[in-house]
This record gives C-alpha cells, structure tokens and sequence, in this order.
C-alpha cells in the first residue's frame, strides 16, 4: 500500500508532461499510475458521492460523465445504472479509459468512449450530463461546459464538483477565499496539469440555472492542516 502510494507520489512529482498534444500528456502522466488513480485519490476527491446523490438519477433517463477517467464515481451509484436509459462515460486518456472498460463490463447499458469532451456529441440529447474533477484538467474547459450544455436536452441538468479558489471579489454571496490560497493551490495542483480557477464556477452560474451550489474544503493527504476549496454545482439548460 505504501509502496504503491510513493510510486504515484513520485509521478506526482514529475509533473504532467510539457510537449506533445494534451492526449499525450496525459496518457504519459496517467499512465504508469492508472491502475492504483483511485486507491491514491480517494481521500483527495470529496464531494463525489454528494454530486450523484443530488443529480438523483431517475429510471430511463440517458446520462453522461464528460472526463470520466476510470470510471470511479459511477460506481457511487452502480445500484441505479441498470435502471437508466444509457450512461455514457467520455474521456481522452486511453490508459485511464481501460479501469473505465473494467468497471462498465457489468453495466450493459453503459458505453465507454475515447474522445475529446469539448466537441463529442452522443446521438441523442441527454437528460443528466456531470463532470466530476475533471474540469480543471481542461485546457479549454469553457468548451467543455459549451458542449456539456449542447448535448442536454433542453431542462436537463449539468452537475459539476471539482477543485476551484474564488476571484478576489466574488459576486455576493459566494466565498472568498484568502490571497494565499488563491495563490498556493493554483500553483500546488498545476505542476501536475490540474488548473484551479476562479472563472468556472461564475461562468456555470452565468450559462445555467442554478439549482444547488455548496462551497466547501478539503483535506489534502501529506498536508496536514492544509485544506484545498472545492464546489458542487448543480444547474439547469433553459428550456
């Protein structure tokens, strides 16, 4: 186990690759840790059962994970997945897409796709479409939220809970986080190509209707009495 933890800690250190497109970097970074992503991260992405349970996906509805990696977070709700309509798991790194094929050989009704989340269209429109962490590994994450949008049927809902600092004056009634933390962990996390930024959230809130928003933090392991800000966002596509 703690061998295991090193290792990844020693690809933490690497850093996510420079050159190349962003589909070789992150199947360079990803790669050599895929098969123990989750066990590592497991007491760092908080959040992700509260997302499935607020989504409260229903019988026949058609739902999709943009970024989706290994697959982890569906498994928040593995009960509930031979009831839908479809789920669709997207995401750009082979290497991570492969423990997705593993989890999602149980689930018939599920389909595991290699693609580019800022343009792959399914199709049919979705009912329920989330991304969970994987935003600010998004260069173009805007795109992604565009697109996320695009492919949900009209009043469909878009969940999102991922790693965020605030801008330094946040609209009323948002949080603000302190000067160090908008600098600490924005440099922290993007050493390993994880961008934290203070524009995903108002721009969600901007392009959607905005059904739940919880701020919160979380611990982070080998820091002690360190605490990274993370969201959950639920919001709703305009008819």
């Amino acid at each position: 186990m703690l061998g295991a933890e090193l290792r990844v800690l020693g690809q933490l250190l690497k850093g996510l690759p420079t050159s190349g497109t962003h589909a070789e970097r992150l199947e360079s970074f990803y790669g050599p840790q895929a098969t123990r992503y989750d066990a590592f991260r497991e007491r760092l992405l908080h959040g992700r059962q509260a997302l499935v349970e607020k989504l409260n996906l229903a019988p026949g509805e058609r739902v999709i994970e943009l970024g989706a990696g290994t697959g982890r977070t569906a498994e928040y709700y593995a009960e509930r997945i031979p009831t839908l309509s479809s789920l669709t798991l997207v995401d750009l790194c082979p290497a991570l897409l492969a423990q997705a094929r593993r989890r999602a050989q149980h689930w018939p009704n599920t389909q595991v796709i290699e693609a580019d989340v800022t343009h792959y269209r399914p199709h049919e429109l979705m009912d329920k479409a989330y991304f969970s962490y994987a935003l600010t590994m998004i260069p173009e994450w805007f795109l992604a939220i565009d697109n996320a949008i695009a492919l949900l049927r009209p009043g469909g809902i878009l969940g999102v809970v991922d790693f965020y600092v605030s801008r330094a004056h946040p609209a009323a009634g948002l949080r603000r986080h302190a000067a160090w933390q908008r600098a600490l962990w924005p440099a922290w996390f993007g050493h390993d190509g994880v961008n934290l930024s203070a524009d995903h959230l108002p721009y969600l809130r901007a392009r959607l209707e905005t059904l739940y928003l919880d701020e919160q933090l979380a611990s982070v392991p080998y820091l002690p009495g360190l605490k990274v800000p993370y969201y959950l966002f639920l919001g709703r596509k305009p008819n």
